[in-house]
């Protein structure tokens, strides 16, 4: 990827944006639903966005662990894209039944796999509370005394909710402590494997085409919802369009964005270029080597290991574009622009001085501080050292054993009793684990510790005890019995006292660097976040007051509507077509000579025959999106079903601080698409029939 071509684009596109940054222009933005543009979407489509559809799009859209997905059909059948199941298909698969490698069709209701440990979310309503969560603060706080205030209060509005309503209720923080809504989320934790096809037709080209376009995949997966052993009855689904859409076509994607930083100062993106996003790469690459050195030991290893290598590849190529495009020197002075004029309206106005005026200054030492402590923060609160999911497992139950010991308005948020039934699902669920696997990747990560602190340090002597990485790795898996859920629900019944007498060595670990993990959090949360609430909620007034409701608040896995048409684009001075076709796939497994990635399951080849290999298969669009819109539906003016959002084109990886519609392209299966390759490639006239009807 040549990021030095992000400059003609981003040059472009600094006369067509307003000066201030988070201003939407064109189809930029992604807007939470008490805030959807519908003016503009009326003056430059000719739509009217009324309340029914929105509520339509609201109550069927789903939220995923991971990632986003919709109700389609009235017994609770619900789209997604196949990366965002991957991990259920790989935990309910095995040596003998690989669901990767052989795709899965449930041909009847009792065919349907129950996922463990699963929760879906439905948004019910939102409310705004910023008056209430800042009525906590009192103006003699320091910012961390105030980031705790805020805190406090609300967990006792989440609490408050839940128990009022039955829902799950989450305080969202938007524009970065400008606004708090509260969320409810209707819950679903029974949730059943339906389809998924073979990885290698979800994920055709593999990590060389992701996020470039043209592209070739069916990354589709369905799931059915069930309440009492019955399918839900969602309050609404969105039909399969049989008509799909043509270019220029208005269309709408509802999902979970999960997070942008358009709003950030520039203090705050260099921080994040010169000290965060470099250290987060030099993981992922070790992550990358240890995950291909596993996979590389046979077939078994490559099914265990493939779904995390997919997951770390696509992060690594997320933060390489990220921090190539933060290194370019437009984008920088784009932003030092858009802060420069907001700033300058903020000095010439003496009491938006005196209210605002110290918001910057106050970001940028926050920021410049953490470098001193990012690289401990990385590897000890945020367990960079550790990368097990038994230590995650440990780290959880040390830290409910302490929290639930403190009154509900003292815990960390995650800890707190409104959140807590979603946390027992996780942590409760019995899921497959492999020693060596895990042993490889623990060991790894400790290896990792040791080469950036040297052997000598007190840390790393103290959690490798005078072994060696592998030894202290091996001692660590097989003397434990968090692998057993029973045994993990055992000890969290037994409370703080059980924590701290056992015995188990990775409940050890987890205490023994669990104080100075802790300090580094309140750390941060005392001098950069709290810091930033106070300074970036400034920042949002002083937006407010100068351009209204035109900006948006930054992503925060929140459901958001994003507008847009299907629209090619251009890229080193060709047209590039917004439509592939299914015979476009075939053609390129010949162009590219059959050979890995670019192959297909056998029986995509045994029914090509079959197939009208005219139909649309891949689409693109203007929508703005980010990470955690993946399995979004991509809805037309009726609002049907036309497509199902799976990726972004390299030009839109930068779209975490920016967004550029000249080139940024939201990437979808057709709705055509999806429905041609179930009916014809996997025989599944029943879910097609559902689909639409």
């Amino acid at each position: 990827m040549d990021f030095r071509k992000l400059s003609r684009a981003l040059l472009a596109a600094l006369i067509a944006f307003s000066s201030f940054s988070g201003v939407a222009r064109a189809d930029e933005g992604m807007w939470p639903f008490n805030q959807v543009p519908r003016a503009e979407i009326k003056r430059k489509y000719g739509f009217e966005v009324t309340d029914e559809f929105l509520k339509k799009l609201q109550l069927a859209s789903v939220r995923f662990p991971n990632g986003s997905g919709s109700f389609v059909s009235s017994d609770g059948l619900i789209l997604t894209n196949y990366h965002i199941i991957e991990d259920a298909v790989g935990e309910l698969s095995s040596a003998e039944r690989d669901y990767a490698k052989n795709g899965f069709v449930a041909r009847t209701r009792a065919e349907e796999l129950k996922i463990p440990g699963y929760e879906l979310n439905v948004l019910q309503s939102i409310e705004d509370v910023t008056d209430r969560v800042n009525a906590a603060v009192k103006a003699e706080m320091s910012a961390g005394d105030a980031f705790n205030a805020r805190r406090t209060a609300i967990v006792a509005i989440e609490k408050e909710s839940s128990e009022k309503t039955s829902l799950r209720s989450d305080v969202v923080t938007l524009y970065q402590g400008g606004k708090y809504n509260l969320y409810r989320y209707k819950k679903y934790t029974d949730v059943r494997l339906v389809f998924a096809p073979e990885f290698q037709a979800a994920f055709f080209g593999g990590d060389p085409d992701n996020f470039e376009f043209p592209r070739f995949n069916v990354d589709m997966g369905l799931v059915r919802a069930y309440e009492n052993d019955k399918p839900v009855r969602p309050d609404s689904y969105l039909r399969f369009s049989k008509d799909g859409t043509k270019e220029g076509d208005l269309v709408f994607v509802t999902g979970h964005p999960g997070t942008t930083q358009r709003l950030n100062t520039v203090a705050h993106i260099e921080a994040l270029r010169d000290t965060s996003i470099p250290l987060v790469i030099r993981m992922l690459e070790r992550r990358e080597a240890v995950l291909k050195k596993y996979m590389a030991m046979g077939e078994e290893q490559t099914r265990r290991g493939q779904n995390e290598l997919n997951s770390t590849q696509n992060a690594l190529k997320v933060y390489r574009g990220q921090l190539g495009g933060l290194k370019d020197p437009t984008l920088i002075s784009y932003k030092q622009k858009s802060e420069e004029a907001l700033r300058k309206a903020v000095t010439s106005n003496p009491q938006r001085q005196k209210e605002y005026g110290d918001a910057w200054d106050a970001i940028a030492k926050g920021r410049r501080d953490l470098a001193a402590y990012e690289r401990d923060r990385r590897f000890l609160d945020l367990a960079a050292g550790f990368n097990t999911v038994l230590f995650n497992y440990a780290r959880t139950l040390v830290r409910l054993a302490e929290e639930g010991a403190k009154p509900n308005a003292e815990r960390l948020p995650e800890f707190a009793d409104a959140r807590r039934a979603s946390l027992e699902n996780v942590l409760y669920a019995q899921t497959q684990m492999y020693d060596d696997y895990e042993k490889m990747k623990l060991a790894d990560s400790l290896d990792f510790m040791r080469e950036v602190y040297g052997a000598d340090h007190e840390l790393v002597k103290r959690v490798l005890m005078g072994k060696t990485p592998e030894a202290r790795a091996a001692e660590l898996i097989d003397g434990s019995k968090l692998k057993d859920a029973a045994y993990r629900k055992q000890l969290a019944a037994g409370g703080k006292k059980a924590i701290d007498e056992s015995t188990d060595p990775l409940i050890q670990l987890a205490r023994s660097i669990d104080r100075e993990a802790r300090d580094l959090s309140k750390r941060y949360n005392n001098e950069v976040l709290g810091v930033e609430r106070a300074s970036y909620a400034k920042i949002a007034r002083a937006l407010f007051e100068t351009e209204g409701d035109k900006i948006y608040p930054d992503a925060t896995f929140t459901l958001r509507l994003s507008y847009g048409a299907v629209k090619g684009y251009a890229e080193e001075g060709k047209q590039i077509t917004p439509y592939t076709t299914l015979g476009g796939l075939y053609e390129r497994v010949s162009l590219k000579g059959n050979k890995f990635p670019y192959v297909l399951p056998p029986r995509w080849v045994e029914k090509k025959s079959a197939v009208d290999l005219k139909t649309p298969f891949n689409l693109v669009s203007t929508n703005d999106i980010i990470g955690g819109n993946s399995g979004s539906p991509l809805i037309n003016k009726k609002g049907e079903l036309i497509g199902l959002v799976f990726d972004g084109n390299r030009q839109s990886i930068v779209g975490n601080f920016y967004y550029d519609e000249a080139v940024n392209r939201t990437i979808s299966v057709d709705s055509r698409g999806m429905l041609e390759i179930l009916r014809k490639i996997f025989d599944a006239k029943e879910l097609a029939d559902e689909l639409t009807k």
